[in-house]
């Protein structure tokens, strides 16, 4: 698990095999060369897919006290090892060390939720004498584990993302072909050397690395994978859709994640979470805070805090302790947000505090009362730029919230109950977080958007049943 600059290999069969050509990964923040990366060829992916079916057999025969203990044991490893797997982080996509100890704790947590969850998967019992032609009949249902998976996984969260499709894929008994992001390569390939450490069965887990339009391309359309997962880009997730034909697939496609603020006890305390909400890993993040509603009475007095305290981040290293943003993951998605700001400057919007650039580090930005159809209020940014909107009444504000092609998570601040329950019936999202920002997950609960933020959910009970077929048994007595 060196993150110094050398040559990585493909992990394939329970094999580390060496690619024959390869890129160069480099920092996001230092922009120097940390490693040699295989690019995968569309042979190397049909090996792959074979070893996986291989190791789909082997999987299928562990018993569930097995898969729960491999799990249980790679959750283990990954204790052991926080402070080096939050280096890679650092490393390979510029998160914070504060930050990427957070996720291997999480990935870590995620894990072991999988490890139970492998203990936990059964069908139920179906009264036949219900219907008319069922008398003497008995009848069960069991699930049983879909074969080979295709996990595509981005930037953002590389370690933790990864575990919500291995865990539950593992747990289920399937294999997994996991494709990670480019510029986060090291992780996966960590990841592949913890299970193998943890005893999982040879082709179980095999890592590819490469360029999507060669590796993607032939997950998603050979029949032998059975399901694929998938986190990115809505154009992307279309093109797996389109091109997946029956095969299951589950899409999280991101988001520009809205807060009300309708009332609160403690405004302070709300400024404070979506200041971490807006430019937590520089905004880099599916649920952060893009757009924030304020009512009106409230709207000076939260703008003053959130501000005040938006200045207290420290930029700079990912490796420094102290270090709170950091750069972007390229140069290039810097600039594209600049010219968002720029856009806005030029529309007659206040900018009120941030918007300068230094290289891939983007200053975290507050814009007020952008127009509904400027890109940081109606495109996803993934970048630390927020909107600060007043409103005036209830039901405005709902309205602004759902005038999105997306609807992942919203958050609503209030101490009324009855608007309360009424955001989470008309809210178009998938997930209302009440008295909290959009950005708050936790690993088992049920992850999943509508509209242009995908199909289907994540958290691990439910990952386990999009990863499963049902069967019915039935019996004549």
């Amino acid at each position: 698990m060196k993150t110094n600059s050398d040559k990585k290999r493909l992990y394939i069969g329970g094999e580390w095999l060496e690619g024959n050509d390869h890129y160069d990964l480099r920092s996001p923040y230092s922009g120097k060369v940390i490693a040699q990366v295989p690019l995968a060829e569309k042979e190397t992916v049909l090996k792959a897919i074979k070893c996986a079916e291989q190791g789909a057999k082997e999987m299928k025969k562990l018993t569930a006290l097995e898969r729960s203990n491999i799990l249980e044991r790679a959750a283990e490893i990954f204790k052991e090892r926080i402070e080096e797997c939050a280096l890679i982080l650092a490393k390979e996509n510029a998160k914070p060390l504060k930050a990427a100890r957070g996720e291997i704790l999480r990935t870590i947590e995620t894990y072991k939720f999988a490890a139970e969850e492998a203990k936990r998967i059964h069908g139920e019992t179906i009264p036949m004498d219900a219907a008319k032609n069922g008398k003497g009949r008995f009848a069960y249902t069991k699930r049983e584990p879909l074969g080979v998976i295709a996990a595509i996984t981005p930037f953002n969260f590389p370690f933790n993302l990864a575990a919500h499709k291995l865990g539950p894929a593992f747990a289920a008994g399937n294999s997994v072909i996991l494709k990670p992001a480019s510029q986060t390569p090291l992780s996966a390939l960590a990841a592949a050397g913890i299970f193998e450490e943890a005893g999982l069965p040879k082709g179980a887990l095999n890592v590819v690395t490469g360029k999507g339009s060669v590796v993607g391309d032939v997950l998603v359309t050979d029949p032998r994978i059975k399901m694929v997962t998938f986190t990115g880009s809505v154009e992307v997730g279309l093109g797996i859709k389109e091109r997946a034909g029956l095969k299951k697939v589950t899409l999280e496609l991101g988001s520009n994640s809205a807060v009300i603020i309708d009332s609160a006890a403690d405004l302070d305390a709300v400024a404070q979470r979506c200041v971490e909400g807006s430019f937590a890993y520089s905004g880099q993040v599916c649920i952060s805070v893009q757009r924030i509603y304020v009512q009106e009475d409230l709207y000076e007095s939260f703008l003053q805090k959130f501000t005040e305290k938006t200045k207290q981040l420290k930029f700079g290293d990912p490796e420094s302790e102290d270090t709170d943003l950091s750069a972007l993951i390229s140069i290039n998605e810097a600039k594209r947000v600049e010219g968002w700001i720029e856009s806005a400057r030029n529309a007659g919007t206040e900018i009120a505090y941030g918007g300068q650039r230094t290289g891939a580090i983007l200053h975290p930005t507050i814009i007020k009362n952008a127009g509904s159809t400027q890109e940081v209020s109606c495109q996803e940014a993934f970048a630390p730029i927020v909107s600060v909107n007043s409103y005036k009444t209830w039901d405005e504000a709902i309205d602004l919230v759902n005038d999105s092609l997306y609807g992942l998570q919203a958050g609503v601040y209030t101490t009324s109950m009855p608007k309360a329950f009424d955001a989470v019936e008309r809210l178009e999202v998938g997930g209302v977080i009440v008295n909290d920002i959009p950005s708050f997950r936790v690993d088992h609960m049920p992850y999943g958007g509508v509209k242009n933020s995908g199909t289907g959910r994540e958290g691990i009970k439910y990952s386990v049943e999009e990863m499963t077929e049902l069967k019915l048994a039935v019996f004549t007595l």
